[in-house]
């Protein structure tokens, strides 16, 4: 079962008061449907998806880096163990 939130509640008049403040969120233009072509297609979308992912993500390259390693040592350490106790 879930904690109660320790978050405030904020009342009508001071939520009202933040979204004032706040700056409205770009909204995106309509999507418009492309020929199937090969020369219609956009080649760069999925390159700016992986150029924005470290820029949000920066500590995910360390992390992973830090599991590779530990997982190396797991496994030299299973084959020793393998070895010494076979």
């Amino acid at each position: 079962m879930t904690k109660k939130s320790r978050r405030a509640k904020l009342s009508p008049a001071r939520r009202k008061k933040l979204r004032e403040h706040l700056p409205a969120t770009p909204t995106s233009p309509p999507v418009v449907p492309q020929a199937a072509s090969p020369t219609a297609r956009q080649i760069s979308s999925p390159a700016t998806r992986a150029t924005s992912a470290p820029s949000r993500y920066p500590y995910v390259t360390a992390e992973l880096k830090r599991i590779a390693i530990l997982a190396g040592i797991m496994l030299v350490a299973l084959i020793i163990l393998a070895l010494v106790l076979a």
